[in-house]
């Protein structure tokens, strides 16, 4: 087996099991996936949205071969952080071409990323941008997820505002939605969303508009990386309303759930635990629990790194260990985005990776990260 001398310490590379397919899951998952740049586009990364619609087409059937459904156009695509509204209705439209012909699982991200904060920009204009977006993903043919909208949390004055653009909104849809609350830790900007600092009255706005739009709402996914709080919010959710956990942080517990309810999975860590994800949730459906822990437990400590504060720069972990496992040929990013992780960050992401057994080819994994070291200083 190939041994790295990584920062920190060598490791050698074990093999880890080949994915296999999840036949039938006892909970609805989706993996929000990555998007593969362009390396050798004529653009500037920092300023253009160069896809490698081939690579980034590929991924998407290797998730679904899985048994897993894609939460497209998302944040770990890179969703206000490199990939603008054009290219991710482009790639949404993409994506649901390929689900439909395999009949598989995919809901998409509207949002309002068109509509650059300000404070000129009132709350019937993030409305206007809401149904533009709406509009566009469910004529593409997918379910929409509402993603949380950086220009309502500046425009908004309070619950009420919130409430208004909710209503107005689901209210238009063709279908249930998926609503998104992305707490500050992913993005900064939405910080008081809801209307409220405080994480507690900002769940009571938010319970608040599900009740009242309950017909209008499949689930809610979200991500503060707080169990106790995910677990409050779920039990008062009404009935046919499902929690779709967002917990990169403590998603085994979540998902197994409790005497009183479970959380299905919208998780941005399904992107480079796939194959471990469709194993513990085979194995959830056998109900093997020992069988379960034994899959999903070794990744935890995995995924708590790639989404270590700054939480928002996750996605290079999620990129970098796609380029190890042979999903994509290089470690180039939307928005020049492979920079935003330290050398010594992604050296703990390969020894946290192989301790979660997943490289199925280490020879391959080991003949990709020494470039990536050697280009960072480091001979490995």
């Amino acid at each position: 087996m190939p041994t790295l001398d990584l920062p920190g310490g060598a490791v050698t590379l074990e093999a880890g099991p080949v994915p296999e397919p999840l036949t039938a899951s006892p909970r609805i998952a989706y993996s929000a996936v990555h998007v593969v740049a362009d390396p050798l586009a004529e653009a500037d990364p920092w300023v253009d949205c160069a896809i490698d619609w081939e690579r980034t087409l590929a991924f998407r059937e290797h998730i679904w071969s899985l048994g897993l459904g894609v939460a497209e156009a998302m944040d770990t695509a890179q969703r206000g952080m490199g990939l603008d509204w054009p290219t991710s209705l482009e790639l949404i439209r993409r994506s649901v071409a390929q689900a439909r012909a395999g009949g598989h699982l995919i809901a998409s991200g509207a949002g309002t990323d068109h509509l650059a904060p300000g404070p000129d920009v009132t709350v019937d204009d993030v409305i206007a941008a809401y149904e533009e977006q709406c509009e566009a993903v469910e004529a593409a043919g997918s379910r929409v997820i509402l993603m949380a909208s950086r220009a309502l949390a500046q425009a908004a004055t309070g619950p009420d505002d919130y409430a208004r653009v909710y209503e107005r909104v689901l209210s238009g849809l063709r279908q249930p939605a998926i609503l998104h609350w992305l707490g500050e830790m992913f993005d900064p900007a939405l910080e008081g969303y809801w209307g409220h600092a405080d994480h507690g009255a900002a769940m009571e706005t938010c319970l608040q508009v599900i009740e009242g739009n309950a017909d209008k709402v499949d689930g809610i996914k979200i991500s503060l990386l707080s169990a106790e709080k995910e677990i409050v919010m779920r039990r008062r959710l009404p009935a046919g309303v499902r929690m779709y956990t967002g917990d990169d942080f403590n998603y085994p517990d979540l998902i197994a759930g409790d005497e009183q309810g479970h959380s299905d999975a919208l998780l941005g860590i399904f992107d480079p635990i796939a194959g471990a994800a469709a194993r513990a949730l085979g194995a959830l459906g056998r109900g093997d629990m020992e069988g379960y822990r034994a899959a999903f437990e070794p990744t935890v400590p995995l995924s708590r790194h790639i989404f270590r504060a700054p939480t928002r720069f996750y996605k290079t972990g999620v990129v970098f260990l796609a380029y190890l496992t042979g999903h994509q040929d290089h470690f180039t990013m939307v928005g020049g985005q492979e920079s935003a992780r330290s050398t010594l960050h992604l050296a703990e992401i390969v020894r946290l990776a192989n301790d979660a057994r997943l490289f199925a080819d280490p020879d391959m994994a080991a003949a990709r990260a020494r470039p990536v070291f050697a280009a960072r200083g480091v001979a490995v």
